[in-house]
């Protein structure tokens, strides 16, 4: 056998063997996943709209409900085995799992995560859609938006993963919803910049900005700080052979991954969710556009909270002589965030008739199906109004603010909730791509960022740097980036330890990173303009 045979089929010294086989049994379990949680979703799919007592007359909105369901989960998938190679890679690389045994763990982690998840990230994701949009989900142009949204999150992850750079579905995600609303706003005649909103998008842009930065200074700062008070070298050394490292360093390194895994699955599990919603509530909105399971004695409550806020508003402003459709100048506010004198009366007029409505019916579940998505919607563009009347610091006595936060909490709850079979199958989805096509990413972070092999402390540093910056993101309610976050993190520690950086790398990345926002909104755009014409 030739050097160069013998080479390509035997790891280098230090270097994990990432080709080896896996068990007989991975495909079979595999398949095996799959098919329950395909099943789990067919089932609780028709259960929630068996208890609706609806009649089916056609089966187009379930073949496409199925379709839909289908990308959404296909791009968790690929958002698995694209991101979540990042939170194994520095347990392989140090040899503290075998390849095997770190992707199985971490596709767990992901698992526990999604299903512990709030959701607020779920939902923050889906208010950069203009309230229009959002409120016909039902609609031909809903579908286009979703499918727009998907196919081109899933194109771009799919193109960067086979160039093995680690690019952010996050970053790809928000481009796509930004590229839907753009070319929403133009193809209704309006400004492209009308069709985003912009606050909650520079919220999203600057947690996506700063975290690759938050990534890279504090895992160089907590590695130099290790080294300051930790003084044992076996922590600043790289595996030499394939054996583990000290069981100590093992455990730390086992726990740092397993943080990143589990944040990585409260954070990026939840945009799948939202989307997913926005799918159920568009096809099924009977079952899904209302929580049906708020219980009926909170109804007179709320009912009761909504009638004396609109009194207060109308005091603070009455209604003009002649005044548009409430619903007109709500959605004109949420786009433009202009207060004008019609604001007040118009929120105090459209929160009159959610408490008649949910008072006249006494529970959600007993909303007939022809007034579901009205007053659906009627609830979600009245929060909205809420939140940027908040936003604009309009003066309003604290009685009245205290009631305004209290309705919009309200309102929330009956409009946005994940069930929990929801959970389960992007839950599923996450965990099961993690098993897949990981080695790609594995490689880039852990052999061509630096230009030495990662040893313990590097990546404990950037593991526990990405784990906390994951989860003060998701408590915020703020998507990150795992990818960007640890592979920074990683870079930081080489610059920390002077073990030099791959200039060839760091500019594929830069490349990777400067080009999605640009080319996810102009594909997206294109296949939404495309979309709504078939």
């Amino acid at each position: 056998m030739s050097q160069n045979s013998l080479s390509a089929s035997t790891p280098a010294r230090g270097r994990p063997n990432l080709n080896g086989r896996g068990s007989r049994f991975s495909r079979p379990l595999f398949l095996v996943l799959l098919a329950a949680g395909l099943a789990f979703a067919a089932i609780n799919l028709f259960n929630d709209v068996a208890e609706t007592d609806t009649v089916v007359t056609s089966y187009v909105p379930f073949l496409l409900l199925g379709l839909a369901l289908l990308i959404a989960l296909g791009f968790e998938f690929v958002n698995g085995f694209h991101d979540t190679a990042n939170a194994v890679a520095t347990v392989i690389y140090t040899h503290s799992l075998t390849p095997g045994v770190a992707v199985v763990w971490s596709g767990m982690c992901n698992f526990l995560g999604v299903l512990l998840s709030s959701g607020v990230v779920a939902f923050g994701i889906i208010s950069l859609l203009p309230v229009e949009l959002i409120m016909q989900a039902g609609s031909h142009n809903g579908f286009a938006m979703v499918y727009a949204l998907l196919v081109s999150a899933i194109i771009w992850n799919l193109s960067t993963w086979y160039l093995g750079l680690p690019s952010s579905s996050s970053h790809t995600l928000i481009g796509s919803i930004i590229g839907v609303g753009v070319a929403n706003a133009l193809m209704h005649g309006r400004s492209g910049t009308s069709g985003v909103d912009w606050d909650q998008a520079l919220k999203v842009g600057y947690a996506l900005l700063l975290s690759p930065v938050v990534g890279f200074v504090c895992a160089a700062l907590l590695l130099l700080v290790m080294k300051t008070f930790v003084r044992n070298r076996q922590l600043y050394s790289a595996p030499e052979s394939d054996q583990p490292p000290p069981a100590w360093i093992r455990g730390l390194l086992i726990l740092t991954c397993t943080g990143v895994s589990f944040a990585h699955g409260s954070n990026d599990g939840q945009k799948g969710m939202g989307l997913i919603m926005l799918i159920l509530v568009g096809t099924m909105p009977i079952a899904y556009a209302l929580n049906r399971s708020l219980p009926p004695d909170q109804i007179p409550r709320v009912a009761a909270l909504t009638q004396v806020t609109g009194q207060q508003l109308l005091q603070r402003q009455p209604a003009p002589a002649a005044m548009p459709p409430a619903r007109k100048v709500l959605t004109a506010f949420v786009s433009s965030g202009d207060v004008t004198p019609q604001v007040l009366p118009a929120l105090a007029s459209m929160l009159g008739d959610i408490g008649d409505q949910i008072r006249r019916y006494g529970s959600m579940e007993n909303i007939p199906a022809q007034a579901v998505s009205n007053t659906r919607n009627q609830m979600y563009l009245a929060s909205e109004a809420i939140k940027h009347l908040q936003s604009a610091k309009l003066p309003l006595p604290p009685e009245t603010q205290r009631n305004l936060t209290a309705v919009k909490a309200e309102l929330d709850s009956a409009t946005r909730f994940i069930p929990i079979w929801v959970k389960v199958v992007v839950a599923i989805a996450l965990g099961l791509g993690t098993m897949v096509g990981w080695r790609r990413i594995v490689v880039t972070v852990g052999e061509r960022i630096g230009k030495t092999h990662l040893n313990y402390a590097q990546g404990a540093s950037a593991e526990l740097v990405a784990m906390v910056t994951i989860g003060a993101a998701d408590g915020f309610g703020l998507p990150v980036s795992t990818t960007h976050v640890l592979s920074s993190g990683v870079a930081g520690t080489m610059a920390a330890n002077r073990s030099g950086l791959q200039l060839a790398t760091l500019r594929n990345l830069a490349v990777a990173w400067v080009l999605t926002l640009p080319v996810s909104v102009l594909l997206s755009a294109l296949l939404y303009g495309l979309f709504t014409h078939l």
